[in-house]
């Protein structure tokens, strides 16, 4: 995610290092770095997590800062807290990237583990109870944004430069109305579409009547927690910013395509449109392109062809293509 602030402080190269040696000389920080290696929380989320007071979490988030250890970045009214990234070519830097990977080593005690999986089940939660309430008008609401047609044709241009062969499968996940199900009913032998809103899949399931769709299957199911087949593609067309930990989800999406297949993200750049929201359920206003293809790299996934699309309202859409490898190989960094 971009927008992200780093305190405008200068310090002497000797001030550098302390303070990044102080950042690291304590536990409940390095756990708190250990938290941020692949997920953004709040001060509230974060003193959820670790048991401690607004006022505490918030001075040991400070010492990070000053660190440049952790970077903000502000979602709509609310301030997240993510790790930042050491640059290789900065002086610290060799030791901002040891102290991260050893803290990547640490294993979160059970029950802050227990309290980050309450946080993100509440994240969850409030994003079904807005598709409960808005199906009926959330895609006009999105279409503000980015509806399909905008992007339908660069989705497609690159599905079929992947070649699936005619019996090849496909999961959709989060089909929303179901308007792009006839496409990869067309291209696929079989195609499943998951959602875990039943007011949303039932607009899908009134679009394949429709449209005789036979060869589409649609299930009340979360993909990111109930098993289901894997298959040759998994498509996700402006889904993941509805996630509630969206390089978790990756996770668990790579293990929904089969060995060979390939992973399709249609996704919003990062931006600064906090309207999106209230109106849209968004939980994150975008991604930055280097996230996601870090994200995907840590489930195992190989970037692939990308596709960049200018909208005149100010948005912009990245299309992505993950593939997966055709044999096992061992993953990124966590």
């Amino acid at each position: 995610m971009n927008n992200l602030r780093m305190p405008h402080l200068r310090f002497e190269p000797s001030d550098e290092l302390a303070a990044l040696c102080k950042a690291g000389g304590d536990p409940l920080r390095l756990n708190v770095l250990r938290a941020l290696a692949n997920d953004s929380f709040g001060v509230l989320e974060l003193a959820q997590i670790f048991a401690i007071g607004q006022s505490g979490i918030s001075h040991h988030l400070k010492v990070l800062a000053q660190a440049r250890l952790v970077a903000t970045r502000r979602e709509g009214n609310a301030i997240f807290y993510r790790r930042a990234l050491p640059q290789a070519d900065s002086f610290g830097g060799r030791l901002h990237a040891a102290l991260l990977e050893e803290a990547d080593q640490l294993q979160l005690p059970e029950d802050c583990l227990a309290r980050i999986a309450a946080v993100h089940a509440q994240r969850a939660a409030a994003s079904r109870d807005f598709f409960a309430r808005m199906a009926d008008t959330f895609q006009a609401q999105q279409d503000l944004i980015a509806g399909l047609p905008q992007y339908r044709e660069s989705v497609l241009a690159l599905l079929d430069a992947l070649s699936f062969p005619a019996q090849a499968t496909a999961i959709e996940v989060g089909p929303g109305d179901g308007g792009f199900l006839p496409e990869l009913a067309r291209r696929f032998s079989r195609v499943t579409a998951l959602d875990n809103s039943p007011a949303m899949l039932e607009l899908a399931r009134g679009r394949c009547a429709r449209e005789g769709l036979d060869n589409v299957e649609l299930l009340l199911a979360d993909a990111l927690a109930e098993p289901q087949p894997a298959a040759d593609c998994v498509v996700l067309n402006l889904v993941l910013h509805h996630l509630a930990a969206p390089a978790d989800a990756l996770k668990h999406l790579a293990g929904l395509v089969k060995a060979g297949g390939s992973l399709l993200i249609t996704e919003l750049c990062s931006h600064d449109q906090s309207w999106a929201r209230t109106a849209c359920g968004d939980l994150w206003l975008g991604f930055e392109q280097d996230d996601l293809a870090r994200w995907a790299d840590a489930a195992g996934l190989a970037s692939g062809e990308s596709l960049y699309i200018g909208l005149r309202n100010g948005f912009q859409i990245q299309v992505r293509h993950f593939a997966k490898p055709d044999h096992p190989t061992s993953t990124g960094k966590e």
